[in-house]
């Protein structure tokens, strides 16, 4: 149901895996901006991977200029060190009241004390709205699952395939019900969709299986798919018999719907 430029979701929060890069084409920036449209039209918060940079950067803007809440997921390691820890770490301190944040990160970056800082702020960079820190990267995953109603992968590298996977394995074996989306822009992700197709044909995957992926070329289209999906395969586990560590209360969250 639409209302002017507005329309209803069953979904209240959708987790977003997608590249730390932009990729070399301006129609993957374009994808994750209009995804970032679409999500602002139907009042879905967006959980995602943290950062400002790349895709994760460009969708993560625009839902949170758009009024919704973001909510950025880091592991320690990747958290961009802040000025309030320079403080009560670093001997340099005093500087920070005589240059900014900037160039006192600038100034660090000839001594040894703050590699840590310099190579999280390449990968991620700040995070706008929300900010979760976590131990690691199962943690993190884990963490993304538990506040998403759904999940949606725009194009990236081997963390957004693997994170893809993975929400696709657990819909598999039992962990999760939810809609599992593949934003394949311009053809990105065919490969992936093949490899999918002959994992079925040579006996690796259920054809129903084959099934929890939801594919599309366009954002609005996938969304669309998405509020239409009901799994259809079969799980490998019963949901209640799931009650794993690293998915705090996710797990037991599912085994009451």
């Amino acid at each position: 149901m639409e209302e002017g430029n507005t329309r209803s979701s069953k979904f209240k929060r959708l987790c977003v895996f997608c590249g730390s890069n932009s990729g070399n084409r301006q129609v993957f920036s374009d994808a994750a901006i209009e995804l970032g449209d679409e999500l602002v039209k139907r009042k879905i918060e967006l959980v995602y991977g943290g950062g400002s940079v790349g895709l994760m950067g460009l969708i993560s803007q625009k839902v949170y200029d758009g009024g919704c809440h973001v909510l950025g997921v880091i592991p320690k390691a990747l958290m961009p060190l802040e000025v309030s820890m320079l403080l009560t770490q670093i001997k340099f301190c005093p500087l920070v009241n005589v240059f900014n944040y900037g160039a006192f990160c600038e100034y660090l970056s000839y001594s040894d004390c703050n590699l840590d800082c310099r190579y999280a702020d390449k990968i991620s960079g700040q995070t706008v709205g929300e900010v979760r820190t976590v131990v690691d990267m199962h943690e993190r995953k884990a963490a993304m699952a538990k506040e998403s109603d759904a999940f949606i992968a725009l194009p990236g590298g081997y963390g957004t395939m693997e994170e893809l996977l993975e929400m696709i394995t657990w819909s598999q074996l039992g962990i999760h019900k939810k809609p599992v989306g593949l934003l394949n822009v311009d053809g990105y992700y065919n490969c992936l969709l093949a490899l999918f197709d002959n994992g079925v044909e040579q006996g690796f995957i259920k054809p129903g299986a084959r099934d929890i992926v939801v594919s599309a070329p366009t954002a609005k289209e996938l969304m669309e798919k998405m509020e239409q999906y009901t799994p259809s395969h079969k799980q490998v586990a019963p949901r209640e018999s799931w009650n794993m560590e690293q998915l705090g209360d996710y797990a037991k969250q599912q085994n009451a719907q």
